[in-house]
């Protein structure tokens, strides 16, 4: 951002969207061995972390459409890393899976994003980086609807 124009450089959407494109950038450099991107890495991460779920409860837990769901869980089935399996309990639905291949890819790319995370917060002592992710989760995850 050094050519940032200096009315700029104390605003918050242009200072977010600048540190999300930087995250994004180091990110996408991280999976680009794994053959695949952040947000494909985001659905992984929702389907191993709970049982065996639908496409609808993984684009619920995911905030996405239907539509947008089926389309991420073809490109990874295309990659072996998911599998659809009719449910045991109830056959008009299917379920999505991590394959083996997936369970690995998830890992080793998880640890590869942590390692850009780290990277984009190097600027910051360990206690402000902590500080940062908290910030931005209360930021985030605020919900001001009841009021």
């Amino acid at each position: 951002m050094s050519t940032t124009a200096p009315e700029l450089s104390g605003r918050l959407g242009h200072l977010l969207k600048h540190a999300q494109l930087r995250l994004a950038e180091l990110n996408a450099q991280a999976l680009a061995p794994f053959g695949i991107s952040g947000r494909e890495l985001a659905v992984l991460l929702v389907l191993a972390g709970q049982e065996a779920a639908s496409q609808q409860q993984a684009a619920a837990r995911l905030g996405v459409d239907r539509t947008t769901m089926v389309a991420f869980l073809d490109t990874l089935e295309g990659k072996a890393l998911v599998a659809r399996r009719p449910d045991p309990d109830d056959r008009r639905r299917n379920v999505v899976v991590l394959t083996p291949k997936g369970a690995d890819t998830l890992r080793e790319a998880t640890a590869a994003s942590d390692a850009a995370e780290r990277c984009f917060l190097a600027p910051l002592a360990a206690a402000d980086a902590g500080r940062f992710r908290a910030a931005l989760q209360a930021v985030a995850l605020y919900d001001d609807s009841g009021t």
